[in-house]
This record gives structure tokens, sequence and C-alpha cells, in this order.
């Protein structure tokens, strides 16, 4: 049994592991940069350190630094959320050397899925349809790369998830430059500059499968559309996936457990698909090992605490549940509340000064600001998630827009109307929507909203 977790993170995720801890008996320990000592996260831990500068380059994303805290704390694990030191095997190794547990996959298993290329190879070695592409290490192998695949391409990041480091591009003339910018993003947010192309795909769905394995055996606990995305931000998730054929829902969960089978993977990961509904067709895009923002919607749908079930596997556990016994009940939808001029897509940082949020039967929200909660403005702008929960989509959808009517966050900039103005289109209300649509749709709001 884990004593004591020290939690490599910040924001709503840290407040997140939190809970779970709190109300398994676990001590926590929040590693904080300097930036974040006084925020809510650390004052619902049970104890806060340290990990230096604001700049996540010189706390969050230093290995020897989160490792020497554990150590230091007399914790006896480590859990990195998602994003910054999330995939990193070398934390995972760290961990073994200092006699520490991590919770999430084996450093092994993070070079195979946490790693998007050696994931790439994985699928294909098991016999996943996967996208034309490869790694490009210098602009000269990319060009040739792009030649190849066809135009346009999409740059990725290697190392890392969230939407960092990707750039499509359409052209050969901004291909270097685009590059670039990916590689150097990619090492901010994650300290691994390496990208790679794949082939764009302009208009499909994005559904992915959380799965959970114990090193031995794996499951599935369903599958989640987030095909509403801007710039590759997800924006609103929901579990399960609507108006998907029964057969390629199937063929979807069934390709996710065979990679993670494949793996032997243990611990929360989940396999993300770009999706051809209209012609029956899928194709891996890659895996997140480790626990995903948009886990509450599969929660809500299952019925289980993901933290918990990670926390009972890095505790040695075997799966308390077999497949059949997994059960989804109702529709959940997830809507990412961010710090942003959504219009412009820049981060609004500041102080808030007014936190109101909406509860009741069938609303969870996940956050970590409150008033005089202060927004910095070196990470990501994930303000607050609010989760709804309906017997069916169409109820899940009418307490979406009941909820949204009552949030109320002041001091800065955030997405609220966005999500208000999307929750009223007919087109969200249908279902299905592809990962084009909300960029169409902010644009019509935005033009209806210059012209009055």
């Amino acid at each position: 049994m884990l004593r004591r977790i020290l939690i490599a993170n910040r924001g709503e995720i840290a407040a997140r592991i939190v809970a779970t801890c709190q109300h398994l008996g676990i001590e926590t320990v929040l590693a904080a940069s300097e930036a974040d000592l006084d925020s809510l996260p650390a004052r619902l831990a049970d104890r806060t350190v340290c990990l230096g500068p604001a700049a996540a380059a010189a706390s969050y994303l230093d290995v020897a630094a989160v490792a020497a805290a554990a150590t230091a704390t007399g914790s006896d694990a480590i859990h990195p959320g998602y994003g910054f030191l999330s995939e990193n095997a070398a934390l995972a190794r760290a961990c073994e050397a200092a006699g520490l547990v991590f919770i999430g996959p084996t450093p092994a298993q993070l070079e195979q899925a946490g790693d998007k290329l050696a994931a790439r190879e994985q699928a294909a070695s098991a016999g996943l349809p996967v996208l034309a592409g490869g790694e490009a290490r210098n602009a000269t192998e990319a060009q040739s790369l792009a030649r190849d695949i066809g135009w346009p391409v999409l740059i990725k990041a290697a190392g890392g998830g969230g939407g960092r480091g990707l750039r499509p591009v359409h052209e050969p003339t901004g291909l270097a430059t685009a590059a670039a910018q990916a590689a150097a993003e990619a090492h901010a947010a994650f300290g691994d500059p390496r990208i790679y192309l794949e082939r764009f795909v302009a208009t499909a769905r994005h559904v992915e499968v959380q799965l959970l394995g114990d090193g031995e055996r794996v499951i599935h606990l369903g599958e989640r559309d987030c095909s509403i995305q801007r710039r590759y931000q997800k924006v609103v998730e929901e579990a399960p996936a609507p108006l998907l054929d029964p057969s390629l829902r199937a063929a979807i969960r069934d390709a996710a457990v065979t990679f993670g089978s494949r793996l032997r993977y243990r611990g929360l990961g989940t396999v993300e698909f770009l999706v051809d509904a209209a012609h029956g067709a899928f194709y891996f895009l890659e895996m997140n090992a480790r626990i995903q923002v948009e886990h509450p919607v599969t929660e809500q749908v299952c019925g289980l605490d993901l933290v918990a079930e990670q926390i009972a596997v890095a505790e040695g556990r075997p799966l308390r549940l077999a497949q059949p016994e997994v059960t989804m009940t109702g529709h959940a939808i997830e809507c990412r509340i961010n710090a942003e001029d959504w219009r412009q897509g820049r981060p609004s940082p500041g102080t808030v000064t007014r936190a109101v949020f909406p509860a009741g039967p069938g609303i969870r929200v996940d956050t970590w600001v409150q008033a005089g909660s202060v927004v910095p403005p070196f990470y990501d702008s994930l303000l607050a998630k609010l989760i709804v929960t309906g017997a069916d989509r169409a109820e899940a959808v009418g307490r979406l827009r009941h909820a949204l009517g009552i949030c109320d966050i002041g001091g800065v900039m955030t997405n609220l109307p966005l999500h208000s103005a999307l929750t009223g289109d007919p087109g969200f209300a249908a279902g299905g929507a592809d990962t084009g649509f909300l960029v169409r749709f902010a644009e019509r709001v935005a033009v209806e909203a210059a012209h009055g």
C-alpha cells in the first residue's frame, strides 16, 4: 500500500489526484513551481515543496528535481498527472533507481507507447491501420518525406500530446519554418524536440479508447469522441462516441486492446484513432501513456475512479474487473473552460476575481481556481472542466446548456461564450461532428458577433 504520493503537476489534475488520495487515506505532497506555491492545489495537499522557478524547464520538466523532491519528502511514489513528465521514460527510470513507484507504465512501455514514433511502429506491427508518415530529423528529410506522403502533411511532436507541436502544412514552401516551430514548441513543452510527419486528413472524427492494464491483462473502458477541437486542442469531449456504427465501434475497441495487449500495458492509457465513419475506416494516431484531461467522462459512464485504478495497479494489484464486467450507462460530456480570448486564440492570464460554478444531479466540476486565484502566463490555460451526465445524449446536452448558464468567471477572459453558443447549435446537438466542425462554427460566430 502506498503511504505518501508526490504529485509532480499543477492545476486541476493536481487537485483531482489530491482528492482521490484523500479518499484512499494516502498523504500527498505537491511539487510546485514558484508560481504555484500559493495555488489551490498547494493548499489542498498535505504538504508542498518548491521544484524551482516558474519556467517549466526549470521546475515541472526537471527530472532530477522531481525525483529529489520525492526522496526528500519520504514519498513512496510519484504521480505525474498529464503533460510535463507524464510520458517521460527518464523519470520512470529515476523512480526505479531511487526505489520509488512511478504511477504509470514501465520505462520500456513509455518508450514504446509514450513515444509517438515508436508507437506508430508498434501499431503497424500489431496490424493496426496507420497513416503514411515517419520521422523528420532535419529540413531535407522533412521535404523528402512530405513528397512521399503527398500534400498536405501534419507535423507532430514525438514526445508529447495536448496539441503541442502540431502543425498542418499545405505546400512545400512553408514546411521548413513550420517544422522548426513545431520542434521548438515540443522542446519547451516536453523537453523533446523530435518531430514526425503524417498524411493530413482534414475531415474525420477523433475517437479514442480508454485502456486499463495490470501488466498481464488489458481491458477497455469504452471510447470517447474528442472531435470538437481547435488548433488540435480538444475543447469538448464525450462518452460514448455518438452515431458510430456498432461494428465500427467494436473494431476500434478491439484494435486498442490488441495494441495494449501487445505491450502488456500497465496502468491507464488511451489509444487514439482518426475515424472516417462514412467509409467505416479508422487509423491509429497515437497512444497517450497517461491519464487524459478528458478522463472524467469515462468515469461518469463507467462508475469508476480512474486515479484510484491507476494507484491500485501501481501498488501491484491485478485488475479487479474482467471485460464483461465493465458496464457503461448514460452519456457524459465535458467542456474545457480556458482562460483565453477564444476569438484570437490567445491565453488570458491574470487574477480570477469571481468564480461561480454549477452543482446538482449530473453535474461535476473539476477545477483549481476560486476568487483570488492567479492564472500565470507560463502554463496551459485550463481553468476548469465542466462535466455533465444524462440518461442519454439529449439529456446531457440539455443539462450542459443549463450548467453553462450558471458558470461565471471574472478577472480573466474565458471561452465560456463559445461553449454557450456551441451547445445551442443544432449541428452540435445532432452529434457526430468532425474535427473541423468547431473551426467552422467559431468563424461563423465571430463574423455574426462582428456584425451585431
